[in-house]
C-alpha cells in the first residue's frame, strides 16, 4: 500500500506501509531458484502467508499464554522449530503486543534475517508466521505452502493478508470482510485483485461495495475459505486445522510441492495454452532431482520415501 491503512474500531490493528517492503523482500529471498525458464520467465510465486489470529471463544477462557506489554526488541520475533511428527515446520511468532504487531524497523530486520537463515535450510518444509498476541493478525510472504488460520477478526488489511495465502481456514465465529469503504477508502493491500480471483467478480464487488462482514460459515459458503471449524475453548480451532493440513504436506516431495505452487500461481494469470506450457516447464524441473529417484525407489520397495529436497 502507498500509505498506512487506518483501522476501524474492533479490527485487527493497523497495517503499515512498511509491510509492503517486507513482502517484497521476503518474496525475493525465498523464491530464488524457482523462476521459469526462457520465455516463460515472469513474476515469481505470488504473495503467500501463514497466519494465525488468536481470539478467545465467546464465554471461554483466553489462551493460556503470558503476554507482556514490555517486550524487549529481541523478543519481537520468536523462531521455533517443531519436532516429532511436526518436524519440518518452523513457526515464526511475532510478539509486539505494545505495538499491536505493527511492523517496526527492528521487526522487519529480524524477519529478513530469519528468512535468510531459513531459505537455505533444506529441512524446512513449511513455515508458519503467527501472532503470539491475542487478537492481532500479522504475516509475510513465502514460496512454500501457506495457510491462513483465522480464529477471530480478519477485517480490512487482515483479510487482505489472508487472501494472499494458498489456503484459508477459519473458525465459525471468525469475522472477515474488506471494510475499507466504510472509511471512504478502498482495499489497498491487494483486496480488490485477490478477492475477485477467489470468489468471482460480481460477489467480490458486492462485498467490497457494502463493506459486509462474514462469519466463518458464510465465508465457506461463498468460497472465501476452504474449511470452517467450530471454535474451541482455547480459541485456536483454525490454527489446529492448519497444523493438520501442514502435516499432510510434510511427507510429499518438497521440490515438487514448491514447483507445483509455482505452476498453479503462474498458470492462473495466463490463458490455458500458456498455462500448460508453464506446467510442462515446471514438470521438467522435477525430473533431474534426487527426490524423484527416491520416490520411484520407495514405491518399488514399498516403503515411505525419504525426501531431502534435492
Amino acid at each position: 500500500m502507498a500509505a498506512a491503512v487506518a483501522t476501524a474500531p474492533g479490527t485487527l490493528g493497523s497495517l503499515h506501509a512498511g509491510g509492503v517492503r517486507l513482502v517484497a523482500a521476503c518474496s525475493a529471498r525465498l523464491c530464488q531458484g524457482l523462476r521459469l525458464p526462457g520465455s516463460l520467465a515472469g513474476r515469481r510465486v505470488g504473495p503467500a502467508i501463514w497466519t494465525q489470529n488468536w481470539v478467545p471463544a465467546a464465554g471461554g477462557p483466553a489462551p493460556r499464554r503470558g503476554y507482556s506489554s514490555e517486550v524487549k526488541t529481541e523478543d519481537e520475533l520468536r523462531v521455533r522449530h517443531l519436532e516429532d511428527e511436526n518436524r519440518g515446520i518452523v513457526v515464526l511468532g511475532i510478539n509486539r503486543a505494545y505495538g499491536k504487531n505493527s511492523l517496526s524497523k527492528n521487526l522487519i530486520k529480524m524477519l529478513s534475517k530469519a528468512v535468510d537463515a531459513l531459505k537455505s535450510d533444506k529441512k524446512v518444509r513449511t513455515i508458519i508466521i503467527r501472532s503470539e498476541v491475542p487478537g492481532i493478525f500479522c504475516a509475510a510472504n513465502l514460496p512454500v505452502p501457506t495457510i491462513a488460520a483465522i480464529d477471530g477478526l480478519a477485517l480490512g488489511g487482515g483479510l487482505e493478508l489472508a487472501l494472499a495465502c494458498d489456503i484459508r481456514v477459519a473458525a465459525s465465529s471468525a469475522k472477515m470482510g474488506l471494510v475499507e469503504t466504510k472509511l471512504a477508502i478502498i482495499p489497498g493491500g491487494g483486496g480488490t485483485q485477490r478477492l475477485p480471483r477467489a470468489i468471482g467478480m460480481s460477489l467480490a464487488k458486492e462485498l467490497i461495495f457494502s463493506a459486509r462482514v462474514l462469519d466463518g460459515q458464510e465465508a465457506k459458503a461463498v468460497g472465501l475459505i476452504s474449511h470452517v471449524l467450530e471454535q474451541n475453548q482455547e480459541g485456536d480451532a483454525a490454527y489446529r486445522k492448519a497444523l493438520d493440513l501442514a502435516r499432510e504436506f510434510l511427507p510429499q516431495g518438497p521440490v515438487a510441492v514448491r514447483v507445483a505452487k509455482l505452476a498453479i500461481n503462474q498458470g492462473m494469470e495466463v490463458d490455458l495454452v500458456t498455462g500448460l506450457a508453464i506446467e510442462e516447464a515446471c514438470y521438467a524441473q522435477t525430473i533431474p532431482t534426487k527426490d524423484r529417484l527416491e520416490g520411484l525407489l520407495a514405491f518399488k520397495e514399498k516403503r515411505p520415501p525419504r525426501y531431502k529436497g534435492e
